[in-house]
């Protein structure tokens, strides 16, 4: 069984058309961040899957995911995936309560899900999501006891996507390793107890920002969502070394960041521990860019964004992003059934 991961990712992303989630729209300095901070930016993801997972047990039966082809025990899998995610919720509420700081609150939110098939393929781009965003902030965590929990959610948050990858028929495996996207910091930087540098968190908190639609939170996160970037529809696989990739509307949107024809930019790809820039060209419609070939050696859930540097990958730099793309080894693209563009 196979499903249109980053067709999924792409709806997803273009879906929700007003959210309260701060936009930048041109370049900002990068946010500095405390061990609060990153608790309660993991305790946003949590109640995103949270009620996720609440919502697709509550719109489709046991029976309804059989017929889709996923058979028991998968539904009482997924229910104790919904268990996982409740109680990594109340612990980060408790972490925080506990530390006298203020935790966040469940936001309102759309998920473009609408059968069992589509929902456990958007299961599978949010755990990923999850296991990129904790794997990213870690090194950035002072506190020994937090840094072992998030860890230990990370472990659970790793499984919970090979079981659902593997269950649409993917490899629950595709790279040796994850995707870190998050808190860059060297070791040295960890003199600085109180504030930290943060890079890429953006790219995760723009990634969560396209699912919420609504609500008020007491905690003000100092994050801000990239533009967002847009795929455009294929109906073929992506395969690494030969597929091209269009951005749509990417040349236009970029010129609101003082960017002109002959502004070099790259598209960056995030797979395992590589960072793989390609430079883009602009299309003959003078909106769009594109690339020729994906990178060799990336595989499963790839993130993109648009830099203008093709070797600092941070937020000064990145003008839109990031979009997901599930990509397959060169030749090892499943034959059917094919991508369909809506």
């Amino acid at each position: 069984m196979h499903f249109s991961l980053t067709l999924t990712a792409s709806l997803a992303l273009s879906a929700v058309q007003a959210s309260p989630i701060v936009k930048r729209t041109g370049p900002v300095t990068t946010p500095k961040v405390n061990d609060g901070i990153i608790l309660n930016y993991a305790l946003t993801l949590e109640y995103l899957e949270r009620k996720f997972y609440q919502d697709g047990l509550a719109n489709y039966s046991q029976a309804e995911f059989v017929a889709a082809g996923f058979e028991d025990p998968f539904y009482t899998n997924l229910n104790e995936i919904y268990e996982d995610e409740k109680t990594h919720v109340s612990f980060l509420d408790t972490a925080l309560r506990t530390a006298n700081i203020t935790p966040t609150v469940e936001l309102e939110y759309t998920f473009p899900a609408y059968d069992p098939l589509s929902f456990v393929t958007l299961s599978s781009v949010l755990e990923g999501v999850g296991v990129s965003a904790y794997l990213g902030a870690a090194a950035s965590i002072m506190e020994k006891d937090y840094l072992t929990a998030a860890a230990s959610i990370l472990s659970v948050e790793a499984r919970h996507t090979s079981y659902i990858r593997a269950s649409l028929g993917e490899s629950p495996f595709p790279d040796p390793f994850d995707t870190p996207l998050g808190f860059v910091c060297s070791i040295a930087s960890r003199a600085k107890v109180q504030l930290l540098t943060v890079h890429l968190q953006n790219q995760v908190f723009s990634l969560a920002g396209a699912f919420i639609t609504g609500g008020s939170s007491p905690v003000t996160l100092p994050f801000m969502a990239f533009p967002r970037l847009v795929l455009q529809c294929t109906q073929y696989y992506y395969e690494a070394d030969r597929s091209s990739v269009t951005f749509s509307g990417a040349f236009t949107a970029a010129q609101k960041f003082s960017v002109d024809k002959d502004t070099p930019i790259y598209a960056v790809f995030f797979s395992g521990l590589d960072k793989l820039p390609v430079q883009v060209r602009i299309t003959a419609g003078n909106k769009d860019y594109k690339i020729d070939r994906l990178p060799a050696g990336i595989a499963g859930q790839v993130y993109v964004v648009l830099s203008k540097s093709s070797t600092a990958f941070n937020d000064e730099n990145i003008i839109a992003g990031p979009a997901i793309l599930e990509v397959y080894p060169k030749g090892q693209a499943p034959s059917e059934p094919l991508p369909k563009c809506p």
